[in-house]
């Protein structure tokens, strides 16, 4: 088997050290290369084209969005951005993942080198995620028109208890994702009129990235998009994306849905789950509800989907060509959650129609 050859692009000398020792040591990953700055990287890749590309965004000469935006005109290559945890930073790299990388690794500003040393498992993960990825479905244009140990559900909320209510007039949409999930995500939300059913999302993100992720698609979308917080309604024409580091719940109060934002520990190896949010939407909407399952690495969400499939609710994956990764829609596929499989230029529709 080929190792997945890596470059690291970063203006920090330590960074470049500490990753460059730790990332060898990791079976099938060969850093073949490190540079300060694009300038100096672009000068080593045309000798060795890297499979993967570990990027800082804020550099020196040429920072990582000008460098991200030439590469994937030119010549796209899978790029993992690996970014400081600050509001400034998060901005930066919700543009970055805009441009087409397709994972991200946080940093601290402070002890960075006993950080990296605990954070290469994690980095390595997202290389790996990141060299499956098919670039060239990163950015499609939208349709015209409509413009740990690992943990269950379990964890957060039991299995079993009362069923879903009957069914009513009013839909509720609840979307999955991960590796590609930003570029997915503003595809379909982007292509929605401002009258669509009330949306709640999980798309597997660092804390503080959530909020900038949601204001960047609000000035966007015709519909507002906004990070979630804990008793947010959920109306048409609004969609909430769970905030990093919490758990989303849907709940149902009467007429009304609602979000709880809470704590707990990872499930399916993740804070926010979709297990979790496909879960509580099962027990909430039941037939009421659309689960849309997209591209993303691992399997959660898979048990979930299937949980609102069983509950009357219509299922629906992103299938494998139209994926960046085609991962968490493959494993619902498998435990026979899914209703049926669309590439993604048909899910605004699917929404509407319901």
């Amino acid at each position: 088997m080929n190792k997945i050859k890596v470059m690291i692009v970063d203006d920090s000398a330590v960074v470049r050290q500490v990753l460059s020792g730790t990332l060898s040591e990791h079976a099938g990953i060969e850093v073949i290369g490190t540079a300060a700055d694009p300038l100096f990287a672009m000068d080593k890749m045309q000798r060795e084209w890297p499979d993967v590309i570990v990027l800082d965004v804020e550099m020196p000469r040429m920072d990582g969005i000008s460098f991200l935006k030439k590469l994937m005109a030119e010549r796209p290559t899978p790029v993992v951005i690996c970014s400081t945890l600050t509001e400034k930073g998060a901005a930066t790299t919700m543009e970055a993942m805009a441009a087409g990388a397709v994972a991200i690794v946080t940093k601290p500003q402070a002890g960075l080198r006993q950080f990296l040393l605990e954070a290469t498992e994690e980095l390595a993960s997202a290389i790996r995620a990141a060299a499956q990825a098919r670039l060239k479905r990163l950015t499609p244009k939208p349709p015209q028109p409509p413009p740990a140990p690992k943990l269950s559900a379990d964890a957060i909320l039991p299995a079993g208890g009362a069923g879903a209510m009957t069914r009513t007039t009013e839909r509720i949409v609840a979307i999955g994702t991960s590796t590609g999930g930003t570029q997915a995500l503003e595809y379909v939300l982007t292509a929605l009129p401002r009258v669509c059913p009330g949306i709640v999302i999980v798309q597997h993100m660092p804390e503080k990235f959530t909020a900038a992720f949601a204001e960047r698609l609000n000035t966007l979308c015709q519909i507002e998009v906004r990070e979630a917080k804990h008793g947010d309604r959920v109306i048409p024409g609004r969609a909430l994306i769970a905030p990093g580091g919490r758990h989303m719940l849907l709940k149902r109060s009467g007429a009304q849905y609602l979000v709880e934002v809470v704590d707990g520990p990872p499930v399916s190896r993740h804070k926010p789950s979709v297990d979790v949010l496909f879960r509580s939407t099962a027990r909430a909407a039941g037939a009421n509800a659309t689960g849309i399952i997209m591209t993303g690495m691992g399997d959660d969400g898979a048990r979930g989907l299937r949980e609102m499939h069983e509950a009357g609710a219509l299922t629906l994956g992103q299938d494998e060509a139209s994926c960046v990764v085609y991962g968490m829609p493959k494993e619902a596929m498998k435990l026979g959650g899914v209703s049926r499989e669309i590439p993604l230029e048909q899910i605004p529709t699917a929404i509407l129609r319901g």
